[in-house]
Protein backbone atom coordinates (compact mmCIF):
# COMPACT_ATOMS: atom_id res chain seq x y z
CA UNK A 1 0.00 0.00 0.00
CA UNK A 2 2.97 2.26 0.80
CA UNK A 3 4.37 1.24 -2.48
CA UNK A 4 1.19 2.21 -4.35
CA UNK A 5 0.89 5.63 -2.55
CA UNK A 6 4.08 6.83 -3.12
CA UNK A 7 3.88 5.60 -7.32
CA UNK A 8 0.81 7.63 -7.58
CA UNK A 9 1.99 10.57 -6.01
CA UNK A 10 5.01 10.40 -8.31
CA UNK A 11 2.76 10.15 -11.19
CA UNK A 12 0.52 13.11 -10.30
CA UNK A 13 3.89 15.23 -9.95
CA UNK A 14 5.44 14.18 -12.94
CA UNK A 15 2.11 14.82 -14.62
CA UNK A 16 1.86 18.44 -13.47
CA UNK A 17 5.79 18.32 -14.80
CA UNK A 18 5.24 17.27 -18.18
CA UNK A 19 2.22 19.94 -18.65
CA UNK A 20 4.56 22.56 -17.38
CA UNK A 21 7.58 21.98 -19.48
CA UNK A 22 5.54 21.31 -22.54
CA UNK A 23 4.55 24.95 -21.56
CA UNK A 24 7.99 26.19 -21.30
CA UNK A 25 10.02 24.04 -23.70
CA UNK A 26 9.91 24.25 -27.77
CA UNK A 27 7.13 22.12 -29.76
CA UNK A 28 9.74 20.57 -30.78
CA UNK A 29 10.70 18.74 -27.95
CA UNK A 30 7.09 17.68 -26.29
CA UNK A 31 6.61 14.52 -28.31
CA UNK A 32 10.16 12.84 -26.43
CA UNK A 33 9.17 14.92 -22.85
CA UNK A 34 7.47 11.53 -21.67
CA UNK A 35 9.50 9.01 -23.09
CA UNK A 36 12.15 10.98 -21.07
CA UNK A 37 10.60 11.21 -17.72
CA UNK A 38 9.43 7.71 -18.20
CA UNK A 39 12.88 6.32 -18.73
CA UNK A 40 14.20 8.38 -15.54
CA UNK A 41 11.90 6.70 -13.59
CA UNK A 42 11.48 3.24 -14.53
CA UNK A 43 14.30 2.22 -12.53
CA UNK A 44 13.06 4.03 -9.20
CA UNK A 45 9.64 2.07 -9.61
CA UNK A 46 11.44 -1.12 -10.25
CA UNK A 47 13.92 -0.43 -7.20
CA UNK A 48 10.52 0.16 -4.94
CA UNK A 49 9.55 -3.24 -6.54
CA UNK A 50 12.30 -5.21 -5.65
CA UNK A 51 12.29 -3.90 -2.19
CA UNK A 52 8.89 -4.38 -1.96
CA UNK A 53 9.69 -8.23 -2.80
CA UNK A 54 13.01 -7.95 -0.06
CA UNK A 55 15.69 -7.82 -2.95
CA UNK A 56 16.33 -4.34 -3.55
CA UNK A 57 19.23 -3.60 -1.21
CA UNK A 58 20.92 -7.04 -2.80
CA UNK A 59 24.78 -6.07 -3.56
CA UNK A 60 24.30 -7.90 -7.17
CA UNK A 61 22.11 -4.56 -7.49
CA UNK A 62 23.94 -1.48 -7.67
CA UNK A 63 23.31 -0.12 -11.58
CA UNK A 64 19.56 -0.28 -10.51
CA UNK A 65 20.54 1.49 -7.39
CA UNK A 66 22.46 3.97 -8.46
CA UNK A 67 19.80 4.94 -11.31
CA UNK A 68 17.04 5.08 -9.17
CA UNK A 69 18.56 7.41 -6.87
CA UNK A 70 18.99 9.64 -9.93
CA UNK A 71 15.14 9.16 -10.51
CA UNK A 72 14.70 10.18 -6.54
CA UNK A 73 16.36 13.44 -7.11
CA UNK A 74 14.32 14.22 -9.82
CA UNK A 75 11.46 13.93 -7.82
CA UNK A 76 12.97 17.17 -5.54
CA UNK A 77 13.65 18.80 -8.70
CA UNK A 78 10.30 18.40 -9.56
CA UNK A 79 8.85 19.43 -6.59
CA UNK A 80 11.10 22.67 -6.81
CA UNK A 81 10.18 23.16 -10.45
CA UNK A 82 6.55 23.33 -9.67
CA UNK A 83 6.50 25.41 -6.63
CA UNK A 84 8.55 28.20 -8.36
CA UNK A 85 6.34 27.75 -11.35
CA UNK A 86 3.14 27.99 -9.34
CA UNK A 87 4.62 31.43 -7.75
CA UNK A 88 5.49 32.48 -11.41
CA UNK A 89 2.30 32.41 -12.25
CA UNK A 90 0.86 33.93 -9.26
CA UNK A 91 3.05 36.94 -10.03
CA UNK A 92 1.97 36.59 -14.24
CA UNK A 93 -1.36 36.90 -13.38
CA UNK A 94 -0.79 39.72 -10.91
CA UNK A 95 1.30 41.70 -13.44
CA UNK A 96 -1.59 41.30 -16.15
CA UNK A 97 -4.35 42.34 -13.72
CA UNK A 98 -2.28 45.97 -12.85
CA UNK A 99 -1.45 46.34 -16.85
CA UNK A 100 -3.59 49.66 -17.73
CA UNK A 101 -6.58 48.11 -19.36
CA UNK A 102 -5.51 49.80 -23.32
CA UNK A 103 -1.88 48.12 -22.78
CA UNK A 104 -3.82 44.73 -22.51
CA UNK A 105 -6.81 44.26 -25.49
CA UNK A 106 -8.59 41.67 -25.22
CA UNK A 107 -7.32 40.04 -28.51
CA UNK A 108 -3.84 40.54 -27.88
CA UNK A 109 -2.06 36.82 -27.26
CA UNK A 110 -0.37 36.60 -24.07
CA UNK A 111 0.70 32.78 -24.15
CA UNK A 112 4.08 33.98 -25.83
CA UNK A 113 4.73 36.14 -22.87
CA UNK A 114 3.67 33.77 -19.73
CA UNK A 115 5.71 31.10 -21.68
CA UNK A 116 8.97 33.61 -21.60
CA UNK A 117 7.68 34.34 -18.48
CA UNK A 118 7.82 30.92 -16.88
CA UNK A 119 11.36 30.13 -18.58
CA UNK A 120 12.83 33.02 -17.08
CA UNK A 121 11.55 31.78 -13.78
CA UNK A 122 12.79 28.11 -14.58
CA UNK A 123 16.09 29.21 -14.97
CA UNK A 124 16.11 31.55 -12.14
CA UNK A 125 14.71 28.63 -9.89
CA UNK A 126 17.74 26.25 -11.79
CA UNK A 127 20.22 28.60 -10.55
CA UNK A 128 18.75 29.19 -6.76
CA UNK A 129 18.94 25.57 -6.40
CA UNK A 130 22.23 25.21 -7.84
CA UNK A 131 23.62 27.82 -5.15
CA UNK A 132 21.31 26.40 -2.31
CA UNK A 133 22.71 23.15 -3.79
CA UNK A 134 26.25 23.59 -3.20
CA UNK A 135 25.73 25.71 -0.24
CA UNK A 136 23.98 22.48 1.12
CA UNK A 137 26.51 20.01 0.11
CA UNK A 138 29.04 21.88 1.98
CA UNK A 139 27.36 22.36 5.11
CA UNK A 140 26.26 18.38 4.95
CA UNK A 141 30.02 17.15 4.28
CA UNK A 142 31.82 19.51 5.97
CA UNK A 143 33.15 19.37 10.13
CA UNK A 144 30.25 18.84 12.07
CA UNK A 145 29.40 21.53 15.26
CA UNK A 146 30.83 19.71 18.38
CA UNK A 147 28.03 21.34 20.91
CA UNK A 148 29.67 20.61 24.36
CA UNK A 149 26.87 20.70 27.20
CA UNK A 150 27.08 20.19 30.88
CA UNK A 151 23.82 18.33 32.12
CA UNK A 152 23.54 18.74 35.90
CA UNK A 153 21.20 16.45 37.79
CA UNK A 154 20.80 17.03 41.83
CA UNK A 155 21.05 13.00 42.35
CA UNK A 156 23.47 11.77 40.20
CA UNK A 157 26.11 9.63 42.04
CA UNK A 158 29.62 11.42 43.20
CA UNK A 159 31.08 8.57 40.88
CA UNK A 160 29.89 9.93 37.58
CA UNK A 161 30.46 13.58 38.27
CA UNK A 162 32.23 14.49 34.83
CA UNK A 163 31.72 11.44 32.71
CA UNK A 164 32.06 12.32 28.95
CA UNK A 165 29.10 10.96 26.35
CA UNK A 166 30.28 11.38 22.59
CA UNK A 167 26.57 11.07 21.15
CA UNK A 168 27.13 9.77 17.77
CA UNK A 169 23.28 9.73 15.48
CA UNK A 170 22.21 8.54 12.25
CA UNK A 171 26.03 8.53 10.41
CA UNK A 172 23.64 6.47 7.67
CA UNK A 173 26.82 5.00 6.10
CA UNK A 174 25.76 4.17 2.63
CA UNK A 175 25.95 5.93 -0.96
CA UNK A 176 26.07 9.43 0.59
CA UNK A 177 28.62 9.19 3.63
CA UNK A 178 32.03 8.43 2.71
CA UNK A 179 34.04 6.39 4.76
CA UNK A 180 36.48 9.18 4.75
CA UNK A 181 33.52 11.23 6.18
CA UNK A 182 33.14 8.58 8.41
CA UNK A 183 36.77 9.07 9.91
CA UNK A 184 36.57 12.13 10.17
CA UNK A 185 34.20 11.78 12.60
CA UNK A 186 36.04 9.31 14.58
CA UNK A 187 38.80 11.61 14.88
CA UNK A 188 36.86 14.40 16.06
CA UNK A 189 34.86 12.12 18.82
CA UNK A 190 38.58 10.70 19.99
CA UNK A 191 39.91 14.17 20.13
CA UNK A 192 37.18 14.53 23.10
CA UNK A 193 38.39 11.79 25.13
CA UNK A 194 34.90 10.88 26.46
CA UNK A 195 34.59 7.93 28.77
CA UNK A 196 31.35 6.43 26.86
CA UNK A 197 30.53 6.03 22.88
CA UNK A 198 26.72 5.93 22.45
CA UNK A 199 25.07 5.34 18.43
CA UNK A 200 21.51 6.39 18.65
CA UNK A 201 20.60 4.50 15.04
CA UNK A 202 20.20 4.96 11.71
CA UNK A 203 24.18 3.77 11.37
CA UNK A 204 23.33 2.64 7.74
CA UNK A 205 21.61 4.11 4.94
CA UNK A 206 19.48 1.12 4.36
CA UNK A 207 21.66 -2.26 3.89
CA UNK A 208 23.60 -4.40 6.29
CA UNK A 209 26.46 -4.17 3.92
CA UNK A 210 27.02 -0.64 4.64
CA UNK A 211 28.11 -0.78 8.36
CA UNK A 212 31.37 -2.17 7.38
CA UNK A 213 32.77 0.76 6.39
CA UNK A 214 31.41 2.61 9.87
CA UNK A 215 33.07 -0.35 12.08
CA UNK A 216 36.39 0.22 10.32
CA UNK A 217 36.45 4.13 10.73
CA UNK A 218 35.75 3.38 14.39
CA UNK A 219 37.62 0.40 14.61
CA UNK A 220 40.42 0.86 18.09
CA UNK A 221 38.63 3.49 19.19
CA UNK A 222 37.98 1.94 22.64
CA UNK A 223 36.45 4.38 25.32
CA UNK A 224 37.25 3.20 29.08
CA UNK A 225 33.48 2.56 29.75
CA UNK A 226 32.64 1.01 26.71
CA UNK A 227 30.57 1.76 23.38
CA UNK A 228 26.81 0.88 22.54
CA UNK A 229 23.92 1.23 20.49
CA UNK A 230 20.46 1.01 19.45
CA UNK A 231 19.37 0.54 15.88
CA UNK A 232 17.09 2.92 14.25
CA UNK A 233 14.27 2.88 11.35
CA UNK A 234 16.88 2.59 8.43
CA UNK A 235 18.57 -0.15 9.89
CA UNK A 236 15.06 -1.82 9.74
CA UNK A 237 15.03 -1.47 6.35
CA UNK A 238 16.40 -4.95 5.72
CA UNK A 239 17.44 -7.69 8.16
CA UNK A 240 19.04 -5.86 10.72
CA UNK A 241 20.23 -9.64 12.08
CA UNK A 242 23.49 -9.08 10.61
CA UNK A 243 24.07 -5.58 11.72
CA UNK A 244 23.36 -7.17 15.18
CA UNK A 245 26.09 -9.30 14.79
CA UNK A 246 28.59 -7.48 13.24
CA UNK A 247 28.60 -4.55 16.07
CA UNK A 248 28.55 -7.17 19.04
CA UNK A 249 31.65 -8.64 17.27
CA UNK A 250 33.64 -5.09 16.66
CA UNK A 251 33.08 -4.58 20.23
CA UNK A 252 30.09 -2.28 20.07
CA UNK A 253 27.05 -3.54 22.71
CA UNK A 254 23.81 -3.53 20.65
CA UNK A 255 20.56 -2.78 23.03
CA UNK A 256 17.31 -3.85 21.88
CA UNK A 257 15.61 -3.49 24.76
CA UNK A 258 18.70 -4.29 27.38
CA UNK A 259 20.45 -2.71 29.44
CA UNK A 260 24.49 -2.55 30.67
CA UNK A 261 25.60 -1.94 33.65
CA UNK A 262 29.24 0.24 33.75
CA UNK A 263 30.79 1.71 37.07
CA UNK A 264 32.61 5.04 37.48
CA UNK A 265 33.82 5.83 40.85
CA UNK A 266 31.90 3.49 42.76
CA UNK A 267 29.14 4.25 41.61
CA UNK A 268 26.85 2.62 38.64
CA UNK A 269 25.32 3.79 35.34
CA UNK A 270 22.78 1.80 33.57
CA UNK A 271 22.92 2.52 29.51
CA UNK A 272 19.51 1.14 28.56
CA UNK A 273 18.71 0.63 25.15
CA UNK A 274 14.89 0.92 23.26
CA UNK A 275 14.17 -0.78 20.49
CA UNK A 276 12.57 0.87 17.20
CA UNK A 277 8.84 1.33 16.35
CA UNK A 278 10.24 0.22 12.94
CA UNK A 279 11.69 -3.47 14.44
CA UNK A 280 7.68 -4.60 13.91
CA UNK A 281 7.42 -3.82 10.39
CA UNK A 282 11.23 -3.95 8.83
CA UNK A 283 11.45 -4.34 5.62
CA UNK A 284 8.83 -2.38 4.63
CA UNK A 285 6.26 -4.01 6.82
CA UNK A 286 6.84 -7.42 5.26
CA UNK A 287 9.12 -9.26 8.33
CA UNK A 288 8.93 -8.36 12.23
CA UNK A 289 12.26 -8.52 13.87
CA UNK A 290 11.00 -7.30 17.21
CA UNK A 291 8.36 -5.81 19.76
CA UNK A 292 9.65 -2.35 19.82
CA UNK A 293 9.91 -0.22 22.61
CA UNK A 294 9.50 -2.35 25.89
CA UNK A 295 10.59 -0.33 29.09
CA UNK A 296 9.98 -3.31 31.13
CA UNK A 297 12.45 -5.82 29.25
CA UNK A 298 15.26 -3.04 29.08
CA UNK A 299 15.13 -2.41 33.32
CA UNK A 300 14.50 -6.23 34.40
CA UNK A 301 18.20 -6.58 35.56
CA UNK A 302 18.94 -2.95 36.27
CA UNK A 303 19.61 -2.14 40.07
CA UNK A 304 16.84 0.49 41.55
CA UNK A 305 20.00 2.05 42.61
CA UNK A 306 21.92 2.17 39.61
CA UNK A 307 21.07 6.06 37.35
CA UNK A 308 19.89 5.57 33.94
CA UNK A 309 20.09 7.00 31.02
CA UNK A 310 18.48 5.51 27.46
CA UNK A 311 19.60 5.55 23.98
CA UNK A 312 16.01 5.99 22.02
CA UNK A 313 16.26 6.73 18.63
CA UNK A 314 12.65 8.55 18.38
CA UNK A 315 12.24 11.45 20.48
CA UNK A 316 8.75 10.77 19.50
CA UNK A 317 9.27 7.86 22.43
CA UNK A 318 10.76 10.07 24.73
CA UNK A 319 7.74 8.72 27.04
CA UNK A 320 9.05 5.44 26.67
CA UNK A 321 11.99 5.81 27.88
CA UNK A 322 10.80 7.59 31.05
CA UNK A 323 8.65 5.11 31.74
CA UNK A 324 12.12 2.92 31.78
CA UNK A 325 13.56 5.44 34.67
CA UNK A 326 15.78 7.43 32.27
CA UNK A 327 16.73 10.56 33.33
CA UNK A 328 18.46 10.99 30.18
CA UNK A 329 17.70 10.47 26.93
CA UNK A 330 19.74 10.71 23.70
CA UNK A 331 17.86 10.70 20.47
CA UNK A 332 18.50 11.58 16.87
CA UNK A 333 16.00 11.05 14.08
CA UNK A 334 15.54 14.24 13.18
CA UNK A 335 18.03 15.62 11.15
CA UNK A 336 17.15 18.91 12.47
CA UNK A 337 15.34 18.80 9.27
CA UNK A 338 18.26 18.71 7.38
CA UNK A 339 16.91 20.71 4.44
CA UNK A 340 14.91 24.55 6.03
CA UNK A 341 14.13 26.67 3.11
CA UNK A 342 12.43 28.49 5.89
CA UNK A 343 14.95 30.42 8.16
CA UNK A 344 13.55 30.32 11.75
CA UNK A 345 11.57 27.39 10.95
CA UNK A 346 12.67 23.45 11.38
CA UNK A 347 11.33 21.01 8.96
CA UNK A 348 12.07 18.29 11.34
CA UNK A 349 8.51 19.70 12.97
CA UNK A 350 6.52 17.04 10.61
CA UNK A 351 7.95 14.67 12.81
CA UNK A 352 6.87 16.59 16.08
CA UNK A 353 7.96 18.98 18.43
CA UNK A 354 10.91 17.93 19.60
CA UNK A 355 13.39 18.86 16.53
CA UNK A 356 16.81 19.00 18.24
CA UNK A 357 18.93 20.32 21.24
CA UNK A 358 17.91 20.14 25.06
CA UNK A 359 14.02 19.23 26.44
CA UNK A 360 13.11 19.24 29.67
CA UNK A 361 10.42 17.44 31.30
CA UNK A 362 10.24 17.53 35.65
CA UNK A 363 13.72 16.49 36.20
CA UNK A 364 13.59 14.53 33.07
CA UNK A 365 16.20 15.65 30.15
CA UNK A 366 15.99 14.18 26.48
CA UNK A 367 19.08 15.26 24.10
CA UNK A 368 18.24 15.09 20.09
CA UNK A 369 20.90 15.54 17.98
CA UNK A 370 20.68 16.66 15.06
CA UNK A 371 23.05 13.74 13.71
CA UNK A 372 25.85 13.62 11.43
CA UNK A 373 24.48 12.06 8.02
CA UNK A 374 22.31 12.87 5.29
CA UNK A 375 19.31 10.92 3.82
CA UNK A 376 17.46 11.02 0.37
CA UNK A 377 20.22 14.09 -0.46
CA UNK A 378 23.48 14.91 0.30
CA UNK A 379 22.40 18.34 1.22
CA UNK A 380 21.94 20.03 4.77
CA UNK A 381 20.18 23.65 4.75
CA UNK A 382 20.02 25.11 8.38
CA UNK A 383 20.72 22.00 10.32
CA UNK A 384 24.44 21.72 10.26
CA UNK A 385 25.86 18.29 11.35
CA UNK A 386 26.52 17.98 15.19
CA UNK A 387 28.16 15.61 17.31
CA UNK A 388 27.11 16.39 21.28
CA UNK A 389 29.58 15.97 24.09
CA UNK A 390 27.51 15.69 27.12
CA UNK A 391 29.05 15.85 30.68
CA UNK A 392 26.83 14.34 33.62
CA UNK A 393 27.23 16.85 36.10
CA UNK A 394 26.14 16.40 40.18
CA UNK A 395 24.16 19.70 41.22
Amino acid sequence: MTFLVALILVLLLQWLHLRLLRLELPERFHRSLPWLLLACHLPLALFGLLRMAGLGGHSALPLLRSLARLGFYLQAITVLHLAIAMLAEGAWRLWRRKRPAEDTPEEAPIEPGRRAFLRTAALASAGAASVLGAGGARQALGDPILTRRDLAFADLPPGLDGLRIAHLSDLHAGPLVSPSLLRRWRVLAERERPDLVVFTGDLVDSRPEELAALLEAFQGFEPPLGRFAVLGNHDYFDDPRPIWRDLEQAGIRTLENSAALVTRGGDVLAVLGLQDPMARNGRFRRMNFGPGPRPDEATRQVPAQAFRICLNHRPSEWEQARLAGARLTLSGHTHGGQINLIPGFSSAHLLGPRTGGLYREDDDLLYVSRGLGVVGLPVRIGAPPELPILTLRRG
